[in-house]
């Protein structure tokens, strides 16, 4: 991997939170009209997680929306918005890839099946890796599964190694994994799930965005907001509606 791709540096001091400039290749390096083209291949790519498994594609778009509360709190840019919001929404894209037997397997995985599931990151790199201006993109969804130890997969980047929108995902995406029901169990309430990720801050999430999520939750709930606007969804239903 290039060494000049972009990292968003987040800069601690007690409570404050200062997002600082990315350096590297942008999506704003896109003209408008190829963004357009682009945007309208990644809805049929998430058309076609949809027809794959429902499950995958709802848990995609959930994700991205407790990414983008996290962002918002955060401070990021409409521009880090936007990345961190497909970065969210593809990082499972690669389990496309992934036989059917595994992915829509109503029980745990066994050791060898676990093995197989592991490539989706890598396989979501391969998919987006050639839009041009999707490289970061590409690179966060690669590392969702780094964990801030060094003991994830799959190149075992550790603390800041990770990007930190790839950090932010795998808060997000466990979050969502604890509180959502699947055939096999019902999901569990969300401070079971606030209090694993604290359990587990330091050693499989970074410690600070823990922090800031559960409070960026928290904020969230108390304004009672279902949804989040995402873009790459909520734009197309617009356009759908003034073209009806």
């Amino acid at each position: 991997m290039s060494e000049k791709v972009k990292k968003l540096k987040i800069q601690k001091q007690d409570d404050d939170i200062l997002i600082l400039n990315q350096v590297g290749k942008k999506l704003e390096s896109v003209s408008h009209e190829t963004l357009q083209v682009y945007e309208m291949a990644a809805r049929s790519i998430l058309k076609a997680l949809d027809m794959k498994d429902n499950y995958t594609y709802g848990h995609s778009l959930r994700v991205a929306q407790y990414c983008l509360i996290l962002g918002h709190h955060l401070g990021m840019s409409k521009e880090e918005c936007y990345e961190l919001e497909l970065s969210a929404l593809f990082h499972d894209i690669g389990k496309i890839g992934i036989p059917d037997r595994i992915l829509r397997k109503p029980d745990r995985l066994d050791e060898d099946e676990f093995e197989v599931m592991k490539r989706h990151p890598e396989l979501s790199y391969e998919i987006l890796k050639d839009f041009k201006g999707f490289e970061q993109i590409a690179i966060n969804t690669r590392h969702h599964h780094e964990r801030y130890d060094g003991n994830g997969y799959p190149d075992k980047l550790k603390a800041e190694e990770i990007p930190a929108f790839s950090r932010i995902i795998l808060i997000a995406d466990t979050y969502d994994a604890i509180t959502s029901s699947r055939v096999y169990r019902k999901g569990l309430g969300h401070q079971v799930a606030f209090d694993e990720l604290h359990e587990f801050a330091g050693s499989q999430f970074d410690p600070f965005l823990v922090k800031q999520f559960t409070k960026a939750m928290d904020k969230h709930t108390e304004k009672d907001e279902d949804k989040t606007y995402i873009t790459l969804i909520h734009d197309l239903e617009k356009l759908k509606k003034e073209a009806a």
